[in-house]
């Protein structure tokens, strides 16, 4: 798998699918996940639609640059935002959002391409939208999925949800493995596929397990704050993807993007959580293709 140098000392791992003539599409993952999780069958379903298809790994995560120098301890950094103590997780949090959208823009500038369509998933649909409000002279389309604004009041987890999402995870892969049988609790209510979700834990666990990442991720998101001002200006032609029964990012996190990017087109899907399930891939790519059309 190609990996490029996007900026001084951050590498990442990427893979494209389709013709580099076409139109070029930035698929953004989430977080603490890996380019994999963008399934490799709905990337070339992508593609097939005519469209260059390009899906990458964020830093701390995948085979991108690890910031090993920088270790976050999850439970300290989240009891330093709990209690207000901002100066601690400031001290502990070695980038931003902003830095995690400059490495998606270096990586097109790395494969020579000036101008794309850029869709981000949950943490990475802030990533998007980071990319859109600081350089919107690069983004042709933006489409957030599953995301929110960074404003506290909207895109709530479930109390469930959130359990799930900071509780620890075995070391093991086995256990690793069966315990991504949790994550159905965002998962479509109708199309959940737990098999599915331990197929890709084992992938990500053997293609590169990593979970000293989670920690700076989670301090990129919480302390990069409200985009909700420069999502009022934004130009950049946007679609807002959320699913109905997503109780990670509830779908008022999607409604209030939708409502402050002027001219936003919002498309709720019923049957979807905070995934995407095989049976609803061709109303995405159908949605995708119309946007970047």
């Amino acid at each position: 798998m190609p990996i490029v140098d996007v900026s001084p000392g951050v590498s990442l791992a990427y893979e494209s699918f389709g013709d580099p003539g076409d139109p070029a599409v930035l698929l953004v993952m989430g977080f603490g996940a890996q380019l994999i999780a963008w399934h490799e069958d709905f990337c070339r379903m992508l593609a097939a639609r005519g469209r260059h298809v390009i899906r990458y790994d964020n830093r701390d995560s995948g085979l991108s640059t690890k910031f090993d120098d920088h270790p976050v301890d999850m439970n300290r950094f989240i009891t330093a935002v709990s209690s207000g103590d901002i100066p601690a997780a400031l001290a502990m949090a070695p980038y931003r959002l902003r830095d995690m959208a400059d490495d998606g823009l270096g990586l097109l500038t790395a494969l020579g391409i000036e101008r794309a369509h850029v869709v981000g998933t949950s943490m990475g649909g802030m990533i998007a939208q980071t990319m859109a409000i600081t350089h919107p002279e690069r983004v042709l389309t933006l489409t957030s999925m599953m995301s929110s604004t960074g404003e506290s009041e909207y895109g709530r987890s479930s109390p469930e949800a959130q359990a799930v999402l900071f509780g620890p995870k075995p070391a093991d892969r086995a256990g690793y493995v069966a315990a991504a049988d949790r994550d159905l609790v965002w998962a479509s209510r109708r199309y959940g596929d737990a098999a599915a979700l331990r197929d890709l834990a084992g992938r990500s666990y053997d293609r590169a397990h990593y979970p000293a990442g989670v920690g700076r991720q989670l301090g990129a998101m919480v302390l990069s704050g409200s985009r909700a001002d420069a999502l009022r200006t934004l130009r950049v032609p946007t679609l807002v993807i959320h699913g109905l029964d997503d109780t990670l990012i509830d779908p008022s996190g999607g409604q209030r993007t939708a409502e402050l990017v002027p001219g936003a087109e919002l498309l709720l899907i019923p049957d979807m959580g905070h995934d995407r399930p095989r049976e609803l891939w061709p109303e995405i790519i159908a949605a995708l293709e119309a946007h970047t059309g």
